[in-house]
């Protein structure tokens, strides 16, 4: 059953001069009778993501190892989708491939796949880094964060004959390393790398696999990294924001259309081994 809404304007309730304009969109974007599966969906990009996915009328079904995060996540969905059902959560370790086995079995028939599941710990000299913190940080965004769900879920869908969409998450640092974060940087190229690897292998099958790679959002993982307890620029967040044409951070809102756009298969049906910056130029550098 897909999600209800409330408090959004419906096709046919337009005027009769725009209508046919807006059943276009909705024929192209909807995901109506869509299920998506979002991985570190605890977490605030796992939550804004799966939102608009909901939003555009797909069920979703969040992963992630912390239950409370996961329930709170869930909660706010249905508050700012007005969805009384279709949202749904299951406690999964990432790194454990027999628990993501059943929580594919548990879930059900579904399409999507959004691996949001990553982050950072810690910056250092390289000569100055710690080992085990190098190693977490690798597993938790190329291992869990994209090789093994990708691993299951497109072992499944090619036994079942399903043509899915896998979305990662990759970032800045998949094209320019940051200084500092050496296995978040290492990770982030691998996921781009791998990204493109799976479209290859998974094409014939009329799975797709793309990838989004944000630039600089404030979230809780980056917020004392780029902004001071007044609110002010740290001195990284000073050079992020000359770096970037725009002058200004992302907001959360302006990933989602790059969200929907690769989760239809109306919109994107030919769209296979991309990573889509959304960065306010950050990429784009001249003298």
């Amino acid at each position: 059953m897909t999600a209800k809404k409330s408090g959004a304007k419906k096709c046919c309730d337009a005027p009769a001069a725009t209508a046919s304009a807006c059943d276009y969109l909705c024929n192209m974007f909807s995901l109506v009778g869509k299920k998506a599966v979002v991985t570190g969906g605890g977490g605030v990009l796992g939550t804004d993501m799966a939102c608009a996915l909901a939003r555009a009328g797909a069920q979703v079904v969040l992963w992630d190892v912390r239950e409370d995060a996961l329930a709170a996540s869930a909660a706010r969905i249905k508050k700012d989708c007005g969805c009384t059902e279709g949202i749904e959560y299951r406690k999964v370790d990432l790194m454990n491939e027999a628990e993501m086995v059943a929580a594919i079995d548990a879930a059900g028939d579904f399409q999507i796949l959004l691996n949001a599941c990553g982050g950072n710990k810690g910056k250092a000299p390289l000569v100055e880094q710690d080992m085990e913190t190098f190693r977490f940080v690798m597993k938790l965004n190329v291992e869990a964060g994209c090789f093994l769900p990708m691993k299951v879920v497109g072992k499944r869908w090619i036994e079942k004959k399903t043509p899915g969409c896998i979305i990662n998450i990759a970032s800045m640092s998949s094209y320019v390393p940051l200084s500092g974060v050496w296995a978040y940087d290492a990770a982030k190229a691998a996921v781009k790398n791998l990204t493109e690897g799976a479209a290859k292998e998974f094409a014939p099958y009329g799975i797709r696999v793309n990838a989004i790679a944000p630039g600089f959002f404030i979230g809780e993982q980056n917020r004392r990294l780029l902004t001071n307890e007044d609110g002010s620029l740290t001195d990284r967040g000073k050079a992020v924001i000359a770096h970037t044409p725009f002058g200004r951070f992302g907001e959360a809102n302006e990933l989602m259309g790059a969200v929907l756009y690769l989760a239809s298969g109306q919109a994107a049906g030919f769209v296979t081994g991309i990573t889509v910056p959304v960065d306010g130029g950050y990429l784009v550098q001249n003298i």
